[in-house]
C-alpha cells in the first residue's frame, strides 16, 4: 500500500497578523506595567552618593520597596522630597543610603571615626572621607529614629545634605530601592546594600 500524503493547510495570513498584533500589544502592555508599577529609572544629579553613584549615572529602582518588600539598613533608596531638602528647579526626588530604621539609635562618631547603630559600630568602607580625616561625619550626633521614619545619609559624607541637615524621612515617601546602575555602560553594576556591614546590627531593644 502506498502512503497517503496528508495535505498541509496553510494558516490564513490575517490570522498570523492578528496573532502578531496580540503579541506586540501584550509585550508593550507588560513593559508599561513593569515601568509604571515595578521598576523605574532615575538620573543621579549630584555628588552626594559618590563613589557609589556618580553624577550622570542612571539607576533602576525596585518600586516593590517598601510596599511589598521592607526597607533594610544599607539599602540605597529613592524618596520624594519630604519638604525643604531641594531648592527650586532641582526636581522632587533624592537618593541616599538607609542608615537607621524606625526605633534605631544612630550615633557618631566613636574613637575610630565610625558611626554606630543601636550601639553596634559600623565599618563603612564605601564612604568617601575628607582627606586627612577618619571620621564618617564631620559633626557628632545621636538620634533615635521615630516610628514610621528613616535616617538616611549620602556615601559622600562631606558633600551630602542628608538627615544630619534635614532630619528623618517618612517611610511613606520612599519611591523604591535602587538595585542596578544601567548607564553609562562602563558603570553597569549591581548596587550592594553591603549586607556584611549591616546584617550584624542588632534590632533596637
Amino acid at each position: 500500500m502506498s502512503e497517503q500524503t496528508v495535505p498541509v493547510r496553510k494558516r490564513p495570513g490575517w490570522k498570523f497578523l492578528r496573532d502578531l498584533v496580540i503579541i506586540v500589544v501584550a509585550a508593550l502592555l507588560a513593559s508599561f506595567l513593569v515601568k509604571a508599577y515595578l521598576v523605574r529609572s532615575f538620573y543621579i544629579p549630584s555628588a552626594s552618593m559618590e563613589n557609589t553613584l556618580l553624577v550622570g549615572d542612571r539607576v533602576l529602582v525596585n518600586e516593590l520597596v517598601p510596599g511589598v518588600v521592607p526597607v533594610q539598613r544599607g539599602d540605597v533608596v529613592v524618596f520624594q522630597d519630604p519638604g525643604g531638602w531641594l531648592g527650586p528647579g532641582l526636581g522632587d526626588d533624592l537618593i541616599k543610603r538607609v542608615i537607621g530604621l524606625p526605633g534605631d539609635t544612630v550615633s557618631c562618631c566613636d574613637t575610630q571615626g565610625r558611626l554606630s547603630v543601636n550601639g553596634h559600630p559600623v565599618d563603612e568602607s564605601y564612604v568617601v572621607l575628607q582627606p586627612g580625616s577618619d571620621r564618617v561625619s564631620l559633626q557628632d550626633f545621636s538620634v533615635t529614629v521615630p516610628k514610621g521614619q528613616l535616617w538616611v545619609m549620602g556615601d559622600n559624607r562631606y558633600d551630602s545634605a542628608d538627615s544630619r541637615a534635614h532630619g528623618t524621612v517618612p517611610v511613606s515617601d520612599v519611591v523604591g530601592r535602587a538595585f542596578l546602575t544601567t548607564w553609562p555602560v562602563s558603570r553597569w553594576t549591581v548596587l550592594s546594600r553591603h549586607g556584611d556591614v549591616w546584617d550584624g546590627v542588632p534590632d533596637p531593644s
